[in-house]
């Protein structure tokens, strides 16, 4: 279902005027269109040769009847004449756990709860080379390297070196060291001359993330992403390594370029050379033909599967299906154990503007129990008249909420002193104990704007507590019966 043009004729001359010929392929498997590759060949071969046999292969002896389902729904929304070949597969193997869909606040908590649940695999007698960690682009492995350096836990980066070795990001950092460099030096200049180091007109003006961005422009991360399949690769690298930036920021205010060198030293330095017992990071088009016994698929966000640049131009349908192919592919490589994951939100206390995959749709079960809760929500309000506010504005009095804090608490800043400090001090203990129990940071487990958001509604019940902006279903599982108890013994 991948051949290019070259490989046909290659095929043809040897093949010459005989017709003993077998191919096999699923063109519900095509994704390696952008190489030129096309199921062409494979859905006309038997117009090509009237009198030869096909032989559906429906038996799928690989994963467990409750993966091969979510395969079958996933590729039975497919269009276009690739889908007219699909097969409805019938899973051949004992019955497994069912696929696990799990969203998170922000990419570091969704890397830090992968790394969580692979190290729960491993100690229930799971090897880790048969765990692999799937994502759209290579870009996205940065976060889950760093995840499970942090966790322990082995891991080995298939396809290409891991992110801190990548030809692009080792200019990049090489850039912001010459950039960090000039800053230090003006700052010893002027300490001698006992005079503010004021910048020179050559360095980067603005707030930290706006430095980076200013120092990795010349090198290749421009204000758009480009076209080219190359170019997008390395700009993807370059935005992920400025993405970072922007996340060590956030938790460590007063950063400067120096400070961010040796924090980006410090990661590069932890990395773990490739092992081949670890778990395997790889893009799903590396993770093609192979299969292991627990798939996280991670980061299925639209724009990012489907990739951002397949929405758009005269192909875009085409682009949508092929991208709709890939994450039957992820789905495919499981043989036991299935997590998809997606994020609201890049950074820590971003704003939730990410969507879930549309590859999706209908297909999280969870998702039809908090619709409801919000569509009977919204019910109650209008029967009692209320107006219901925009989700960006005070839940008391209604004023725009600014800041990433105060959209997830949902008070404004006059407000938001209402919470009560003892019940915040009550989680905050809470909280701590948690992190060390599972020797995870404190804001993973809750953010503390989320936790002041759970003092300030106070909820009763599991489904009031998934209503709470940065909380989701997993965390309910996780923590709802502590976070509702100590709510119930403070009352």
């Amino acid at each position: 279902q991948d051949v290019t043009p070259l490989q046909q004729r290659l095929l043809d001359a040897w093949l010459g005027d005989r017709d003993d010929l077998t191919v096999v392929g699923d063109a519900n498997q095509t994704i390696y269109s952008f190489n030129g590759a096309t199921p062409d060949h494979l859905l006309r071969f038997s117009t090509r040769f009237p009198s030869s046999t096909t032989v559906r292969l429906h038996r799928d002896y690989r994963s467990t009847p409750q993966v091969v389902d979510l395969a079958n729904r996933v590729i039975g929304q497919a269009k276009g004449r690739a889908a007219g070949t699909r097969l409805t597969l019938e899973g051949q193997r004992p019955d497994g756990p069912d696929p696990e869909f799990s969203e998170f606040p922000d990419e570091t908590v969704e890397a830090a709860e992968v790394a969580r649940r692979i190290g729960d695999l491993l100690a229930h007698g799971v090897p880790a080379a048969e765990i692999a960690v799937l994502y759209r682009i290579n870009a996205q492995s940065a976060a889950f390297e760093y995840a499970l350096d942090q966790a322990g836990i082995a891991y080995q980066v298939k396809g290409g070196d891991g992110f801190f070795q990548r030809a692009e990001i080792r200019q990049a950092v090489q850039a912001l060291g010459q950039a960090a460099r000039q800053v230090q030096a003006r700052a010893r200049s002027a300490g001698s001359a006992g005079e503010d180091a004021a910048p020179r007109v050559d360095e980067p003006q603005g707030n930290l993330v706006d430095q980076v961005r200013a120092v990795l422009l010349p090198v290749g991360l421009t204000p758009s992403e480009p076209d080219g399949a190359q170019e997008r690769q390395r700009w993807q690298s370059l935005n992920a390594l400025a993405d970072l930036a922007a996340e060590l920021s956030a938790t460590s205010p007063g950063l400067d370029l120096p400070a961010l060198m040796g924090l980006l030293k410090e990661r590069a330095q932890a990395k773990n050379p490739p092992r081949l017992q670890g778990v395997t990071l790889a893009s799903i088009h590396a993770a093609k033909g192979l299969e292991w016994d627990a798939v996280f698929l991670v980061g299925l966000v639209d724009g990012t599967l489907p990739i951002r640049h397949a929405l758009k131009g005269a192909h875009a349908e085409d682009a949508v299906e092929e991208e709709r192919r890939l994450l039957y592919v992820g789905v495919t490589r499981a043989r036991e154990h299935l997590h998809l994951s997606w994020s609201q939100a890049r950074q820590p206390g971003g704003k939730a503007t990410r969507r879930r995959t549309r590859f999706l749709d209908g297909m999280v079960p969870w998702e039809k129990e908090r619709a409801a809760a919000q569509a009977a929500q919204s019910a109650g309000q209008k029967k009692s008249g209320q107006k219901s506010k925009p989700s960006d504005s005070c839940t008391t009095c209604g004023t725009r909420l600014t800041t990433p804090e105060q959209r997830i608490l949902g008070l404004c800043e006059a407000h938001a002193g209402d919470v009560d400090q003892v019940l915040v001090a009550e989680l905050r203990s809470w909280r701590s104990a948690t992190a060390r129990a599972r020797d995870v940071p404190a804001y993973v487990v809750m953010s503390d704007a989320t936790l002041r958001a759970v003092c300030h509604r106070a909820p009763t019940t599991p489904q009031e507590l998934v209503q709470v902006p940065g909380i989701g279903p997993m965390k309910v599982e996780q923590f709802g019966e502590d976070v509702l108890g100590i709510i119930r013994n403070f009352r």
